[in-house]
């Protein structure tokens, strides 16, 4: 991490990064770190780690396997287990370390492994640490997968005494940490099925925020979770806790505690934090209707991006807690052009608006290397108005600063075609714009399959959405 660099936008964190955070003493409205169900605001959660404090002080002095269990530990995995309709679960004390872990403790040398190509960092360690053979299909790409799979087929049949000792496996995030993308999980999972694959999930992101009661993307599709051979996923998103978990048969589990080196040589999770993440996912059971006010806040918020953002698009799914904002121009502009440009957009944001966003950073070793983009994380307790103002912060700024003369000077000559029909397309939505005095309307320019920069909402938002705004 020694290339990191947050550009002196940000100093350091005063207190929790709840839905304020404040910072140098600065209070801002905070959409820049994940969580997602506002329950790092929680008195309840709180509570649950005092008391945990008071029984067990604040350490658990070990790994599981030596003297680092806790009955909280045990009571945490049997919840979680239960809470998925899965048999046992394997909790490790850091949400990284949980996948990372999982994978190179079933995958070997020889093995073969196919991945999403925007499979996150903790992903990639795995991938890496197993040796085993790594073949990326493209993102969300269930037709290349079965390309992928069946030249496999075709290659195991030209030397099958070898085939026969070779596993394969398939690892797919249910809302990819990269970029708010959802998987086609039932798709994948017939095809794992048909080609004799073991399936891996990480629900890290879409856990307790997708299905009608919170248990994720396999309950959003209805993708019966024993066709998948371990879901992981973790507590530091939604729950407002820290650790992350294996879940599914309990032959995986149990491998899981001998072979997982996260969990077998690393130091358990502290108990006031399982004692938090146990409160987390009461409340959850308990409280359905959070569940669907943070996926109504998500549709809300991707719908206002979408309906007020000139020179910005979303590329996330709507049902994603992650909202990523592409610049226009990205895939003709230099990588640090943008990374400049959607920097100035940042800092002037903070500076005039009071509120907290990210750029979010990679490692240059990683697979498949996203362009810089705005990263805008929900949380449950944001009314529809501070959706809004932050929508229309990002537009105030983007204008402010002349985001798009920026863009235009920054093409590089070889695209002067594609200049010309970008300038032609915001002259006429400027045009459009002035005859309907400036209010968002009917689409006024056609989408450009190089830019894709200016969406223009409709007369009126969806009724849905409507009816979300007129609660406020």
């Amino acid at each position: 991490m020694e290339s990191y660099d947050n550009g002196g936008i940000w100093g350091p964190i005063t207190g929790r990064p709840g839905k304020t955070v404040e910072i140098d003493g600065e209070k801002y409205l905070n959409v820049a770190t994940h969580n997602y169900l506002g329950l790092l605001d929680s008195q309840e959660l709180d509570d649950a780690a005092e008391q945990c404090i008071r029984r067990y002080g604040v350490g658990s002095c070990g790994p599981r396997g030596f003297y680092g269990t806790v009955d909280v530990h045990i009571e945490l995995e049997e919840k979680i287990a239960r809470f998925l309709n899965l048999e046992e679960t394997a909790l490790y004390s850091y949400g990284f370390a949980a996948v990372a872990s999982a994978i190179p403790s079933y995958a070997k040398a020889g093995d073969i492994i196919f991945a999403d190509e925007q499979v996150s960092y903790p992903i990639q360690r795995g991938l890496a640490a197993s040796r085993s053979s790594i073949i990326y299909f493209k993102h969300n790409s269930w037709e290349n997968l079965q390309e992928e799979l069946e030249k496999q087929r075709e290659t195991d049949k030209k030397n099958a005494k070898k085939a026969k000792t070779i596993r394969r496996f398939c690892v797919v995030e249910g809302i990819y940490t990269k970029s708010g993308t959802m998987c086609p999980l039932k798709e994948v999972t017939d095809l794992c099925k048909q080609y004799k694959v073991r399936l891996f999930v990480d629900e890290s992101i879409s856990f307790g925020v997708l299905g009608r009661t919170g248990r994720g993307l396999t309950e959003h599709l209805d993708v019966d979770r024993k066709d998948i051979d371990f879901i992981s996923g973790s507590l530091e998103h939604s729950c407002a806790s820290f650790g992350g978990f294996i879940v599914g048969p309990s032959y995986v589990v149990d491998h899981q505690r001998i072979s997982g080196l996260g969990y077998c040589f690393s130091a358990s999770l502290p108990p006031l934090l399982a004692g938090s993440g146990i409160k987390a996912l009461e409340i959850i059971e308990q409280s359905p209707e959070i569940i669907q006010d943070v996926q109504d806040k998500c549709v809300y918020m991707h719908q206002t991006f979408m309906n007020k953002l000139t020179f910005f698009r979303v590329t996330s799914h709507e049902l994603s807690p992650l909202k990523f904002l592409s610049l226009v121009g990205s895939k003709v502009l230099a990588y640090d052009v943008i990374k400049d440009l959607i920097e100035q957009v940042i800092i002037h944001v903070k500076e005039h608006h009071k509120i907290a966003l990210v750029q979010p950073y990679y490692l240059e070793s990683e697979h498949e290397l996203p362009l810089p983009s705005i990263r805008v994380s929900i949380n449950r307790l944001l009314t529809y108005k501070e959706i809004d103002s932050i929508a229309a912060a990002i537009e105030d700024v983007s204008n402010s600063i002349n985001l798009y003369d920026s863009v235009i000077s920054n093409i590089p000559t070889q695209f002067e075609e594609t200049k010309a029909d970008m300038i032609k397309s915001y002259e006429a939505y400027l045009k459009w714009k002035q005859q309907n005095n400036g209010i968002t309307g009917k689409e006024a320019l056609e989408q450009d399959e190089v830019f894709e920069p200016l969406e223009i909402a409709e007369d009126s938002a969806p009724k849905k959405i409507a009816d979300l705004h007129s609660r406020n």
